[in-house]
């Protein structure tokens, strides 16, 4: 008898956003220039001083396990940054350090959830969360939003879709992959109607360093006394700190949570690595310059992305308030005739952009919204700049049915 795959992982829906960088890879080891607009990782290379704390920390010997939800120093640190930036106090007891933000998410789920418990997910959302909760035994009730309320679930969108099994709400502001953001006002709506029903929230919050124009990142657990002790807040040092393949991430939950968590983890990976801790706490404590460049960076990019989507004929997008992504709607071009193939979906259609213009991007049907495609405005602006200009020679080439 050959050993079989358990029914939750042959439930699993592999990720969209590798897949098309599989894909990308592939044709690129084929001699051809791709123009990778799939994966949101900055293209930036550490900053140099948080790097040169990683080697620091390997030749004085940090290169042992540590305590499992992190060093102490590590976790004072995000506590203290987390007060100095957004007001709430955290005690460090409340802070569990983990293998990125992904891994965090994982442990929230699996130490929280059980099975048949509901968990509100508005869409648009990011691929992962779906198949984490699915792992956790939960069911992910999906919310759909448009494009016309900027992909914002409204408060009356929450309260009806809450039942009897509800348990969380997942939250994830600015948004991967629309980079909208919700304001005050309607993350209160929100955190009322959480507290009226005694629900938690989960708020992922990794991309709060990178937010554009007049808007302002607030910390959900910031708007009322009552919630810190009904959120668990998910961050890290990938996106802020492009530091992608250090792999720390961490949590902000009440200190029952926090220790369930730890000792989950002392089970699955025991301590995140020592020497990224020692990167990550350099990357909070030190010079936030790096942050500040990145940032204007980003900027430049985002403008110059919002600008050309409103030039492609037949091309919209949401308001890019925050995050590194365009979410743009393609369904102008569904149904139509490319290379005397019919296009009926966004998959098709990223695939056949990647084929034939060689641009990298993600099918909107990966992230729970049929209709749209997501692009990373995560490189270099020469790279956006002839990425885009093929995007638009490829929707140029459709043809009417």
């Amino acid at each position: 008898m050959s050993i079989t795959i358990s029914r939750i992982v042959q439930g699993l829906e592999p990720s969209a956003t590798l897949a098309m960088s599989a894909k990308a890879k592939e044709l690129k080891s084929q001699g051809k220039t791709i123009y990778d607009l799939s994966v949101g990782e900055l293209d930036f290379v550490t900053p140099q001083h948080i790097c040169e704390a990683g080697t620091a920390a390997m030749k004085s010997g940090y290169t042992k396990y540590t305590i499992v939800s992190g060093i102490p120093e590590l976790k004072k640190a995000i506590a203290e940054k987390y007060k100095i930036d957004y007001g709430l106090e955290y005690d460090p007891s409340h802070v569990v350090v983990s293998n990125g933000a992904k891994h965090s998410l994982h442990n929230v789920f699996l130490t929280t959830l059980n099975p048949d418990d509901e968990v509100i997910v508005p869409a648009p959302y990011w691929v992962s969360y779906a198949e984490l909760i699915k792992l956790s035994g939960a069911v992910p009730v999906i919310i759909p939003t448009e494009e016309s309320q900027n992909f914002k679930m409204t408060a009356a969108q929450f309260e009806q879709a809450i039942t009897p099994k509800t348990k969380m709400l997942l939250l994830c502001n600015p948004s991967n992959p629309t980079g909208t953001m919700y304001n005050t006002n309607e993350l209160t709506e929100i955190a009322n109607i959480v507290l009226k029903n005694n629900l938690f929230v989960v708020s992922d919050e990794i991309y709060d360093k990178l937010v554009y124009g007049n808007n302002r990142f607030v910390s959900f657990p910031t708007l009322n006394p009552e919630l810190p002790e009904r959120t668990i807040v998910v961050n890290g040092v990938s996106k802020t700190y492009a530091m992608t393949g250090w792999r720390i991430g961490w949590t902000f939950s009440p200190e029952h949570i926090a220790k369930k968590m730890g000792e989950l983890q002392s089970q699955e990976t025991s301590s995140p690595s020592s020497i990224s801790q020692y990167a990550a706490l350099t990357a909070l404590t030190g010079p936030q310059d790096c942050v500040t460049e990145m940032l204007a960076a980003f900027t430049k990019r985002r403008n110059y992305v919002a600008k050309r989507i409103a030039e492609i004929d037949g091309l919209t997008c949401s308001e890019l308030s925050g995050a590194i992504y365009v979410f743009f709607n393609i369904k102008n071009y569904l149904g139509k005739i490319l290379g005397g193939v019919r296009i009926d979906n966004s998959e098709q259609f990223c695939l056949e952009l990647l084929t034939q213009k060689q641009v990298a991007t993600v099918m909107g049907s990966a992230f729970g919204c049929e209709g749209y495609v997501r692009a990373s405005f995560a490189v270099e602006l020469d790279i956006l700049k002839e990425a885009f200009d093929r995007i638009a020679e490829f929707v140029a080439e459709f043809v009417n049915v």
